[in-house]
């Protein structure tokens, strides 16, 4: 659910490490909502968007 059905943009993972440098680790998470948007087609339809894409105008909200 958390991947962007524009772009693709999804969670990324990696390694925290603390002061004291014991590593453990750690998602980090994209900025997805699920917007109702316009279709080509003229219809309307639900989907997972980030908002980077939102703010481009990549996708017309409905």
């Amino acid at each position: 659910m958390a991947k962007c059905s524009v772009c693709g943009k999804g969670a990324h993972f990696g390694i925290k490490v603390s002061h004291s440098h014991r590593r453990s680790n750690k998602m980090w998470k994209s900025n997805i909502k699920r917007v109702k948007c316009v279709m080509e087609g003229g219809g309307h339809k639900r989907i997972y968007v980030c908002t980077a894409c939102l703010r481009s105008g990549k996708v017309e909200r409905a």
